[in-house]
């Protein structure tokens, strides 16, 4: 294969998107659908998933070996397609560990461009986040939305049972009706003035016409991959020298940490194409 060269003689590589499972399948299809041009290459932490109810040191220790995969398979640019591993892991990724591996190469998140669409969404500054124990725990989405905009009031609902509805297929059986239900009955009696809500796991658009079906008709809800994909877009337009570092091919590979065959099978609820997986360890060291 022709190696992509950058102007400074560097070899180029794909794009990375890392998840602990298959929810960030959402997020890569929206980039994919903006962005066809590029490269990438998919990892599931799928052995060691879900990381929702993880520690803070795991969640952090398993993203950072993550993260070094991607650079050994060439990736100048990750993003880190998983809320959990967003909040838990991604800033001290960024402060600590990039300027020691390669302070040229950038990892990101979805937290941030979530945000960022979520305050200008908003009219009555009350915000709403459905998401798993783990996120909702770090209080990332508080933290983002205050820095822009201080005025704007967040509320948090965590909803351990939805990954595993989506995971066993059931998130369009008449039994998923009641969880969903709940969650967001709670979410909106701790704050009734909530009018924009973020879908804070990759999982939940999956659950969307459930979603909407028990909401008022004004309460507006947010799929992350949309506004993830188009931060992404602006991200390599404001940074030339990032962008001729991905490669644009065309192609996309995935990878696993457990079996192959599942992950295809379970890929297949996201995705609406066959896929060719392969299985790979963490655990080298650079």
């Amino acid at each position: 294969m022709e190696k992509q060269i950058d102007h400074r003689g560097r070899q180029a590589g794909p794009i990375g998107i890392f998840d602990s499972g298959y929810g960030g399948l959402t997020v890569l299809s929206e980039i994919r659908a903006l962005m066809p041009e590029n490269d990438y290459i998919y990892l599931g932490d799928n052995a060691r998933a879900p990381y929702g109810n993880r520690s803070y040191e795991r969640v952090y220790q398993f993203t950072l070996e993550a993260v070094k995969w991607f650079f050994r398979q060439g990736c100048h640019l990750v993003i880190l397609a998983c809320n959990t591993a967003s909040a838990k892991a991604l800033r001290t990724i960024q402060q600590v560990n990039l300027p020691e591996l390669d302070p040229r190469k950038r990892v990101l998140g979805v937290i941030r461009p979530t945000a960022e669409s979520v305050v200008t969404l908003s009219e009555s500054g009350h915000i709403g986040i459905l998401g798993t124990e783990g996120t909702i725990r770090s209080g990332s989405y508080e933290l983002e939305t205050g820095k822009l905009d201080p005025h704007i009031t967040v509320t948090g609902e965590a909803c351990p049972m939805w990954v595993p509805l989506v995971e066993n297929r059931e998130y369009d059986k008449p039994g998923a009706d009641y969880f969903v239900q709940q969650h967001l009955e709670r979410l909106l009696e701790k704050d009734p003035l909530i009018d924009t809500i973020i879908l804070g796991c990759t999982h939940y658009p999956l659950l969307m016409h459930k979603i909407t079906r028990y909401l008022p008709e004004d309460v507006k809800v947010i799929s992350q991959g949309k506004y993830v994909a188009e931060s992404l877009r602006n991200y390599l337009h404001r940074h030339p020298e990032m962008e001729e570092k991905c490669t644009k091919k065309g192609s996309i590979q995935y990878f696993t940490t457990d079996s192959p065959e599942k992950f295809e099978q379970q890929a297949s609820i996201f995705l609406n194409e066959p896929i060719d997986a392969r299985q790979t360890d963490l655990e080298q060291k650079l």
